[in-house]
């Protein structure tokens, strides 16, 4: 700055587009690097986002599944972005004076960013270049941007206003249109450049070749449901299947570029390919899967035809030794879950690595290439998605939920839900019909009750059982007076157990209760 020169604070407007600007900037670039690089997981944006799903305290990941159910990690990103824009809003405002508290700003994201790639299980430790490249960008956008945001004032020794003259004021406005167009056309550039290369390139082709040698999906059983009544299809559609997992981002990797390793108390150590494991006998099993954060009368429970290879074949063909206690399968981005060795190599057990859903190779939220699929256990010990190792292990290590506090062992409860009425609803005074589904995985549904109020429980009648691995639809027909009324419903599998009224939260093993309705008859 020349001496003849005084520089006079920028309006908070700019000041506060200067932060915004400067963030945008630095996001953009570690998107574009971590996809010029090939790991897409090393964004910054995607590496803090991620780290805050594993940090989460349980009460939060519970409220946020419950509230959001399968949106929760859009919610998530979304209010990291808020977040973002008002920290970079607040740095440029902080910075009016001087441009170092934003550049500290900068430097604490990019350090956070760092952090967290470097915290990555499926990220080398390389990658934490893209989080500090980026922190450089965004620094340099932000002194380059609050310099063009100084605006001039009148000359000492002429007193001449550039505003008037338009020699000063003019120029430097037009200096900041274009410096702020520029960041924010170059920012969107590489935020979309990244986005198109950590994109799911040939994938769908890859997903279309496995599903061209998969046999065509079974026609859907008939009585099975009562979904003129109310009820779901007895097959979900795998758009509809129900989708909890902690990939901030889906992976993206093609059957041609999977490997899966055996290994640990093994006899012998196994490398597959996708070809490999297409080589070995198949089976095509409908199972129903639940996740264990459904609450009562949650939606997180559906059923598919999946086509995959039986685990217990290939853990023979391993060879498990002795004081084998857990297969710890790991995801390509580092999930971990852990299934009792005896549970897998049992022979009345259906456990696949499936590759194949309704017809179709696994859609990539749903795991594709290869994921486990494990009837009568809940998903995060028996159902690894985007699976690619498998090691037998004692049980001394921990896995992803267990570390928080999930249980080690979690065997699927029986449990029913009324799917209509709906809550709330208002219905015609007389006879009502109540549908729904009830669900005891490898024992099967024996019977199910409904009740109106506190009256006698009677009997609902049954849906066609395709086998004890899947979900149960059933009806009954109640009697409503007038007002409000109470409708609810229990369920007893073969074994003879009737699941318990007693009302218990997901954690640590999953929901117990009986689920129950509030209807006006009129």
């Amino acid at each position: 700055m020349r001496d003849h020169e005084s520089v006079h604070p920028p309006p908070r407007g700019t000041s506060c587009l200067t932060g915004l600007l400067a963030v945008a900037a630095a996001l953009g670039a570690g998107h574009l690097l971590a996809g010029l690089t090939g790991s897409p997981g090393s964004s910054p944006f995607l590496a803090v986002g991620n780290s805050a799903i594993d940090l989460a305290p349980e009460p939060v990941k519970d409220f946020a599944i419950a509230a959001f159910g399968e949106a929760n990690k859009t919610a998530l990103l979304v209010g990291m972005g808020v977040v973002l824009a008002v920290l970079g809003a607040a740095g440029g405002l902080a910075s009016r004076g001087g441009p170092l508290p934003g550049l500290i700003l900068v430097g604490l994201g990019g350090t956070a960013g760092a952090l967290a790639t470097l915290a990555r299980p499926d990220l080398p430790t390389w990658a934490v270049a893209v989080p500090l490249s980026s922190t450089v960008v965004g620094g340099v956008v932000f002194a380059l941007l609050w310099s063009a945001s100084r605006p001039r004032g009148p000359r000492k020794d002429t007193g001449e206003d550039p505003a008037l003259t338009g020699t000063g004021a003019g120029l430097g406005r037009r200096r900041l249109l274009v410096s702020t167009g520029a960041v924010a056309l170059g920012s969107a550039t590489a935020t979309l450049g990244g986005q198109a290369l950590t994109g799911r390139g040939g994938l769908e082709e890859s997903r279309r070749a496995v599903t061209a040698r998969l046999p065509p999906p079974s026609p859907p059983p008939g009585g099975a449901d009562f979904v003129d009544q109310g009820t779901p299809t007895f097959i979900t559609a795998n758009d509809d299947f129900y989708r909890v997992d902690t990939a901030l981002r889906v992976p993206a990797l093609r059957a041609e570029d999977w490997r899966l390793r055996v290994h640990g108390l093994v006899e012998r150590e196994l490398s597959l390919n996708f070809d490999d494991l297409l080589r070995r006998p198949w089976r095509t099993e409908t199972i129903t899967m639940t996740c264990v954060s459904n609450e009562v009368g949650g939606p997180y429970v559906s059923t598919a035809e999946f086509v995959g290879v039986p685990l217990r074949d290939l853990l023979r063909e391993a060879g498990v030794r002795a004081g084998a206690e857990r297969v710890f399968g790991t995801s390509v981005d580092g999930y971990t879950a852990a299934t009792p060795v005896e549970t897998l190599l049992d022979p009345d057990r259906v456990a696949l690595l499936a590759f194949g859903m309704n017809g179709e190779a696994l859609p990539p939220e749903h795991g594709f290439p290869v994921r486990m699929v494990t009837a009568g256990l809940y998903g995060y010990v028996s159902a690894t998605k985007w699976l690619v190792d498998l090691e037998l292990t004692t049980g001394d290590r921990r896995t992803y939920w267990e570390e928080r506090g999930w249980a080690e062992r979690a065997p699927i409860k029986t449990q029913s839900r009324i799917d209509s009425p709906r809550g709330f609803e208002t219905l015609p005074a007389g006879r009502t019909t109540v549908v729904g589904v009830a669900w005891a995985q490898t024992t099967g549904i024996d019977s199910v009750e409904v009740r109106v109020d506190d009256g006698p429980w009677q009997p609902a009648t049954l849906a066609r059982e395709v086998n004890p691995d899947t979900w149960r639809m059933w009806r009954a027909e109640v009697h409503l007076v007038p007002g409000g009324h109470r409708i609810s419903c229990r369920a007893t599998d073969r074994d003879g157990h009737t699941q318990t009224e007693e009302r218990v939260g997901t954690v640590p093993d999953g929901a117990t209760g009986w689920h129950a309705v509030v209807c006006t008859a009129e």
